[in-house]
């Protein structure tokens, strides 16, 4: 069962949250802002790749920028 993007925005929500240690993460909030450096996005990726059974490129880190981008970058990946 596919889940809905509110359903996966929060799922992703409480990876980034738990790994940088952090209590609040806004949607749109770039992750530099809060704290979150690239071995900390290298580490959320793996957890989601691992979560959803995807691949997620190297070259397509740049595209984790925030929780909105990391959103859109998994349901395409789920199709």
């Amino acid at each position: 069962m596919a889940l809905s993007t509110e359903e996966l925005r929060e799922k992703i929500r409480a990876v980034v949250a738990e790994i940088a240690e952090i209590d609040e993460v806004p949607d749109d909030a770039p992750f530099k802002d809060l704290g979150i450096d690239s071995m900390m996005a290298i580490e959320i990726v793996a957890e989601i790749e691992r979560s959803y059974g995807i691949k997620i490129p190297e070259a397509e880190l740049e595209k984790v920028r925030d929780l909105s981008s990391v959103v859109a970058l998994v349901q395409s990946k789920l199709g």
